[in-house]
């Protein structure tokens, strides 16, 4: 099996643009308000569809259901859904201030565990996250606050640079803010519980659902001001995690290839500057493209100009 990547689903939100079209040369829908791409998804209303190749028009599901074990790997079950979710986000105003339910608490909400880790690709000066609380603030000091819409005081809110990474696990109150290009990485859910959402309404002019309940408990109200893992030079792991494992690769032409041999594990690449070859198939692997890596497929990577690749592994 070769190296797939798959047809983007385009996402509108409220806090969306056009950004894609600019940083990653896409074609977006005509008229449209893009917050998200959808590179890599299997859940029963989304669906990626494998973009080329020998397996052209597959979607996800069909290639796990027939062959489960050479895509993710011995014993791995077809009927189970994909492991991961990747999205592009395009940023253009801020995201509402939100939380993900811990595994232990999902079940009891209707809800589905979601740990996510995000890669800043570009921002613009200035931009920040808003990741955790800061320090000392209790459950009773926050509900306060959200009742007197006050939360932002409450929230740990630092600058970022391309290149940073943070790693937000289910339980971490988040938001993204105006002026970010994220690669977000996270596991196959789709549950958020809105704490604020600052005021505005949504595309169709009606204020967004809050979820103030659950949110509350769900939050870590012991997770204070984390931070963002800054850019070293060499390899580097972003997180390790029960989860999923993320390490950064910074390619130059003429180095030796990154090896990514098969029997390890599933491996998703994803390409976020520059531009490599596959060695294996000469397939050229662009910026801004993700690409699933079977379990039985090995490759080495080699750039054609400077590129940063991220690799995920171990789900």
């Amino acid at each position: 099996m070769e190296l797939m990547s798959f047809t983007p689903i385009y996402m509108e939100r409220v806090w969306g643009g056009r950004g894609l079209e600019l940083k990653l040369g896409r074609t977006l829908p005509e008229g449209k308000v893009i917050g998200e791409s959808w590179e890599l998804v299997d859940r029963e209303r989304e669906q990626s569809i494998v973009a080329e190749g020998t397996h052209k028009g597959k979607t996800i599901r069909e290639l796990l259901e027939s062959a489960p074990a050479d895509i993710l790997g011995p014993g791995r079950k077809g009927s189970i859904p994909f492991p991961i979710l990747i999205k592009w986000l395009d940023c253009q105003d801020r995201l509402s201030l939100q939380v993900h339910p811990p595994a232990e608490i999902a079940p009891l909400l209707g809800g589905e565990p979601k740990t996510e880790n995000w890669y800043v690709a570009d921002c613009d000066e200035g931009a920040s996250l808003i990741v955790g609380l800061k320090q000392g603030v209790t459950r009773e000091q926050f509900t306060q606050a959200l009742e007197n819409d006050e939360a932002e005081a409450c929230a740990h809110r630092f600058p970022v640079q391309p290149g940073d990474s943070i790693n937000v696990p289910s339980g971490r109150v988040h938001a993204i803010d105006a002026g970010n290009l994220i690669l977000e990485i996270q596991q196959n859910s789709d549950t958020t519980y809105r704490v604020c959402d600052w005021g505005r309404v949504g595309l169709d002019g009606v204020p967004r659902q809050l979820h103030v309940e659950e949110a509350l408990k769900s939050i870590d109200f012991n997770d204070y001001e984390p931070e963002a893992l800054k850019p070293v030079p060499g390899p580097q792991t972003l997180v390790d995690c029960k989860e999923f494992r993320i390490r950064k690769f910074e390619l130059q032409p003429g180095d030796c290839p990154l090896k990514l041999n098969a029997g390890e594990s599933a491996r998703l690449i994803h390409v976020v500057t520059g531009e490599v070859t596959d060695s294996e198939s000469r397939a050229k692997l662009k910026k801004g493209r993700n690409y699933l890596q079977p379990y039985v497929t090995g490759t080495n990577l080699s750039a054609d100009e400077p590129a940063t690749v991220l690799v995920t592994d171990q789900f």
